[in-house]
Parts: C-alpha cells; structure tokens; sequence
C-alpha cells in the first residue's frame, strides 16, 4: 500500500471547486415541472384558541391550494423525541408564528398578498415568556407543571461539607438565546406520487429525522418516504429538528396540489419562525477550602424549552454535564430542568447546552478566585481533572491528559503574565481600560451516555465498476467539511489516492442511517465506521485473491474493477458496535457520559472604552487537545468560525422578545460580529490520539463554541474590576453596572465566606 499520508494534510475539500465555480445546487436552484410555490400562515398570538378563519376579499381564492390540519393524511406531529408540537395548530395556538394554514400557487409573488388576506380571530389566553414565570406556575402551559425534563446527577455525600468549608461562593449566571443566522435559509420540496411515495429535497443536517417525520405524518410506509439533502449552506444546528417542519409542510402540499411544491423562507420569516438556542440560567453554591479546593457544591441548571419539547431533553442533559467544567468535584449534586414558554420552541444550536452550562462555570470560578485571594490561573491549576479522577457523572479520566501543561502553552503563547502587569499599570490613566481572561473547558464528542448505542449508525463502502470508491453515509456536508474528511479516511484506510473516493448523496433511498451530522460525532464516530467498512473491501479483496498484501493504489482499482464485473454491486457496511468499556446508567445518569472529550483553554484579550462602553477583542489564542487533527485547514476552520460565533454570544447577539416574538428579526438589528470586529484568533492544537475515533480523532465541530463567552467576559470583569454574569454583554449593561457599582461599592454581592 502506498506510505503517503493522506489523513493530516490539507487536502482540497470535496465539493469546493462546485461552490466557488457556481455549479453547486441548493434548494432553490432546483425547478421541477409542474413546480407551485407554498407560504405559510401563521399565529399573531403567543397563545389562545382558534375561534374563526376568514378568507378576505380580492383573491382568487380557488386558485390557491389551502391546507389545513385536517387535510394531514397521519398525525399531526413532528415526530422527534415527543409528538407534542403539531405541524398546523388546529384548536389553539401556543406561540407566535405557529403554522395554522399552508398556501400554494403557481405565482410565488402572490403568496405573500394570500397570507395577509387571511385573518384569523382567537381567544387569548395569557403568555408565560420567562424562566420565573414558568417556574412560577401562574400559567400552565405544557402538562402539568411547564417543565419537559429533569436530571439529577448526584456524587459524593454534601451533607457536611458545608460545616468544613473555610468558604461558601453563590452565583446566578444567564445566557439569551441566539440565532444560528446560517448563510442560506430553510427551503424544502416536495413532490407525491401515488406508487412511489413521497420525496422531499432541501436544506438539512438530518435526512432520517425527516424520514421518521414524514412516516407519521403522511401515514406512509418507510420505503414511500425518501429524503434526499441538497447543497446546505449553513446550519450550526439549525437545520438539525426545524427542517422535519417545512418538509412536512411542503410534503402536505404536494399531497393535496398532486404537484410538486417548492417553500422557501426569507430572512424575517426564517429567523422569527424558527428554533434558537436555549436562553439558560444557572445557580452555583460551591464549598471551597483555604486553599483553593472545591470540596463540593450544588449547581442548577435551566433552560428555556419555549412552547414545545423538541430537542430539549438531549440539550439540557449535554448542558447539565457539562455544568462541572474540567474540573474535580468530589461532591456534587447537579439538577436540571428544560421549562416550557409561549415562544417559539427553541433547539439544536453548535455547543448544544454546553455553552451556556460552561459560561456560568468559568465566571463562577473567577467569583472563587476573588474570594480566596488567588489568581484565575492558580485557581484553575488547583481544581483541574487529572487521569484517573472522575467528572461529576463519575466517568474516570483515562486519557493522559495535563490540563496543568495545557493551561501553560496557552499563558506562555498569549504572554498573559507580563499583558496582565501592563495592563494594570495602562489602566490607571486614560478611558480606555485593558483586560485578559481565561476559560478552561471541555466537550464531549458523539452522544451522550446511551446515545451511540441506541442510534446504532450504519455506514458503507461502495467498491464500483471503474475501480473508484464511494462512501455511503446520511451524513451531510454543510460547510464544516464532512465529504472532505471522510473521504480521507476511506483514501487513506484504502492506500488509494484521495482524488480515487467521492461521496454518495444523502438520500434515505441510497445511504443507511448513519445517525444525524451533530453532536461532534461525524469524524470520530462515523468516521471510525468509514475505515471499518474500507477495511472490509481491501479485506474481501484479499480474501477473493484478487489482491495482494502491500498492493499500490493500481492493483486495487483493477482487483475491484474485476470483482465487480465478476459479482456486480461491491459494498461493504459497518455497524457501531459500542467499546466494552462504556457504560452509562440512565437511571441514575452516571458513568461514561462520552467516549473521548476534547479539551482546551482559551485566553481573551479586551479592551473598554469608558467612553461609549463598547467592548473590543484585541487578541484571543485558542489551544485545544483534539485527538488528532484530520484536516489543519478545516480544523482550524472550524475553531476560528466557533471563535467568531462565541464572541457575537458574548457581545453583540441580543435576540429581543415582546410576548414570545422575536422584534429584531433582519440583518439590520440583530448584530452580529462582522470581520472588523473580529481580533486575530490564534489557533494551536494538541494531539493525544483516540482508540475511538478514526485516526485518533475526537469531535471539533461544537469545542471553540464553549470557551469565547467566559474568557471574554472573565477579560472584562478584570478590565473594569466590576463583575458581569449575564451574555450577551452590551455596552449599556456594561454602563449600568459601572454607574452601580460606584454608587455603592459595598453593594451586597453572592459571595460569602468564614
């Protein structure tokens, strides 16, 4: 087999050279005949019951499909963890810009007329729009007490740590939610034919969580149901549960129009409709020592579900053990909960729970810090995980990992110590004030607990006619390099030259379910899969005698060129099979949360201008331990764009609720960081390897969205000397806390000691 190393180079991505010559397609870029055009209907309310439709004057009404909740063939769901959330509302309506009607027409420049001129009067019922409220129970909104889901993960005994604590630090910590703000919008067709089924196209990340959608809601058998994904441009998440929505709205147009039917949101309707992620607040009561130590604590955790349960189950749980940070808790007890408002439900977004359990962690550990008299780094230093420790879920530490060394590379390469002499000398003087903070963290890569084992993925490794190869997975590229990758670790698993493997099209007709693109589990995962199933061909090759040990990229191309013609379709397939080693409790959420995590340690640099409050970033040096880098170019892709990403959470990205409508639905209003506001992000990696990942790898993709938000905000607390506990950070908070703070500096604050 050839010896050069195809996995660890840059090598070009896969579909590249379609996206930057314009022959890429996406959703609508495809026409198909007899194509009508659909829009949706929605509720102007954020809840009540449906009393009356009306269709107004001066539309031709008969020549526009409508449908209805009761022109749905099956069930009126989307099919995901719950079937609570209907796909049209057909009584009441639970929040804002909930589906009621579906339009279509052959003019899609009518439709927007069509859907003004429908009006619909209700009973209002009131609204739950917060935490408190929904906490409060003056309303009950879902079931019978506005909560989705609990944990509880409990270690050690706290009955008496508190007695020996030399000091007990509280903190409350908030995160608001954030749009995903994907490049292309949502967009689906649908198209129904009586023999065959329905087929829909779009945007997605997920093509079998369509397919189970559709199976419920059409009443079809899983062979009648396809889904095929499109060039996606874009979905850190978004794309993940809201496309089953728009599919099954375009699929039950087509049903009831016998024509195929194209829906495509704009950026108002994409970004008012559709899910965000989860706004959170987290409460820490930690027992510390003299010297720093945590003995132990409480931590709750919650997060905003909105009006239905979609995915937050899986995103409070990924936030819930995430809670503790890379650090060693002896004794904890951690609760969480998912609550349930009149907004629209809020979902997958890149992180998934993790970013906002990790911000309230890393600020809390800077309020400790405050309180023992030591310094954010020693602090740290003293609590880190360690091999052979366990983590809050009791999962033991067996990777060699130096969280210790880590925390060094990263003071040593941003020059923290002498930056954090300099500035307190600059900040005497001038209005301008200089900060740098650090954030410590990890991820876990794949799904937690269980999870892998339940979706028993699938992939396979198609030998063809002309001696090339293809890959066959439901995972899907959107931009963060899936075809690339995995069609290195075929090359390289193979000994053929990368340019010799192309990837098949998601199409739930063609590839098996290979469990969904998020998670970070696509290289480490279906990767590991991806070099199984490829071992299997070189291996039935061998077997068959039609190819040598040691062969050169030429012999297999013959060898497989000669077995197809002997045998016909030549494919090989690897199913999961989980590492004896794994064991998770569900009962009692304990064990091995996570095959591998990623670690890292990031250091931020700012400064704020006490003229108009505004926060810069001037530097940041990112630094992660990720198994091993598949791709550098790509990686470090993905760790400058969760960088980018983590400093619009941080300081720029306020979504604006008025009674569960989002008011800053454009480009116009929800400011995001653009590349001036962006600060050179200086990406380094460590590599220790992973017997469970291909090659070594762990999970990238969702990592450098923990860290920004807490060392950003750790940088400006150090900056001003005024803590902040609450993202987004905008300068008029940043202005208010400042002016509270001198007016009385011995306010009282949730730090307590004895």
């Amino acid at each position: 087999m050839k010896t050069d190393h195809i996995v660890g180079k840059s090598v070009p991505r896969k579909e590249g050279r379609d996206k930057v010559t314009g022959r890429s397609q996406y959703v609508d870029d495809m026409v198909l005949p007899n194509m009508i055009f659909g829009a949706t209907v929605r509720s102007q309310i954020p809840r009540g019951r449906i009393r009356t439709i009306t269709f107004g004057p001066g539309i031709a009404w008969d020549e526009f499909v409508i449908v209805s909740a009761k022109d749905i063939p099956g069930k009126n769901c989307i099919s995901l963890i719950g079937d609570d959330q209907p796909c049209l509302a057909s009584e009441f309506v639970n929040h804002p810009e909930e589906p009621i009607l579906l339009l279509a027409h052959p003019d899609r420049h009518l439709l927007p007329q069509a859907v003004e001129a429908v009006s619909i009067e209700y009973d209002p019922l009131p609204g739950i729009f917060t935490i408190e409220e929904s906490e409060s129970r003056s309303q009950i909104v879902w079931g019978e007490d506005n909560i989705f889901k609990t944990y509880l993960i409990e270690k050690g005994e706290l009955d008496g740590i508190w007695e020996r604590a030399d000091y007990i630090v509280e903190g409350e910590y908030s995160t608001g939610a954030q749009e995903q703000l994907y490049i292309e919008n949502n967009g689906m067709i649908a198209a129904f034919d009586t023999t065959q089924g329905i087929t829909v196209w779009g945007s997605l990340q997920c093509p079998y969580y369509i397919h189970k959608a559709l199976m419920a809601l059409c009443n079809l058998p899983g062979e009648k149901v396809r889904v095929v994904q499109m060039e996606t441009g874009g979905a850190f998440g978004g794309k993940e549960e809201y496309p089953s929505m728009i599919a099954a709205h375009a699929a039950i147009l087509a049903i009831k129009a016998g024509k195929p039917v194209k829906i495509i949101y704009d950026r108002v309707e994409d970004m008012a409709a559709t899910t965000k992620r989860h706004p959170s607040r987290t409460r820490h009561r930690t027992a510390v020592s003299r010297d720093g130590k945590i003995l132990g604590g409480e931590i709750d955790f919650t997060i905003d579900g909105g009006a239905y349960l979609t995915l937050s189950p899986v995103v409070l749980s990924r936030g819930a053990i995430h809670s503790g940070g890379p650090y060693y808790w002896p004794n904890v007890r951690i609760r969480a909960k998912a609550v349930a408002t009149n907004a629209p439900p809020h979902g997958a977004f890149r992180g998934f729970g993790a970013p906002q359990s990790l911000f309230a962690m890393e600020r809390h550990m800077d309020r400790i810090a405050q309180t023992v008299g030591l310094s954010p780094v020693e602090i740290r230093r003293r609590n880190f995980l360690q091999p052979g420790r366990e983590t809050t879920t009791q999962q033991v530490i067996r990777e060699p990992i130096d969280l210790g060394k880590l925390l060094d590379r990263a003071l040593e390469i941003s020059d923290y110590h002498s930056k954090k002499q300099n500035f307190a000398k600059q900040n005497q003087r001038g209005t301008f004030r200089k900060g740098i903070g650090i954030a410590a963290f990890l991820h876990g890569a794949g799904f937690t607990g269980s999870g892998e084992r339940y979706l028993s993925s699938v992939v396979g490794v198609e030998g063809c006619s002309d001696g090339s190869v293809r890959v066959l997975v439901s995972s899907t590229e959107f931009g963060q390099g899936t075809n690339t990758v995995l069609s290195q670790i075929a090359a390289e698993s193979l000994g053929v030259p990368y340019e010799n493997v192309s990837m098949a099209q998601p199409d739930t007709q063609e590839v098996p379910n290979s469990g969904p693109t998020v998670a970070s589990r696509t290289a480490m995962v279906v990767g590991k899969l991806v070099h199984s199933a490829a071992q299997g061909i070189s291996q039935t090759l061998i077997s068959s005698n039609l190819l040598r040990e040691g062969y050169s990229a030429e012999e297999f191309r013959a060898a497989c060129q000669q077995y197809v013609a002997m045998h016909g379709q030549f494919r090989c397939w690897s199913r999961y099979d989980p590492p004896t080693d794994i064991f998770w409790d569900d009962e009692k959420y304990r064990g091995e949360a996570y095959a591998a995590f990623a670690w890292a340690v990031y250091i931020a640099e700012v400064t704020v201008d006490l003229t108009t409050y505004s926060v810069s970033v001037d530097d940041f040096v990112a630094l992660q331990e990720v198994g091993k880098v598949l791709h550098p170019l790509l990686a470090r892709g993905q760790i400058i764009g969760g960088v980018a990403q983590g400093i619009g959470f941080s300081l720029y990205e306020k979504v604006v609720w008025q009674n569960g409508r989002m008011q800053n639905g454009q480009m116009t209003n929800y400011i995001m960081p653009t590349s001036s506001d962006l600060p050179p992000i200086r990406v380094f990696f460590e590599e220790l390897g992973n017997i469970h990942g291909a090659y070594g790898a762990k999970g990238i993709g969702e990592l450098p969205m923990d860290g920004p938000a807490p060392a950003i905000v750790n940088a400006v607390a150090d900056a001003v000397g005024v803590p902040f506990d609450s993202i987004p950070l905008l300068p008029e908070y940043i202005m208010d806390g400042l002016a509270a703070s001198q007016v009385d500096n011995t306010a009282p604050s949730r730090i307590g000691g004895r």
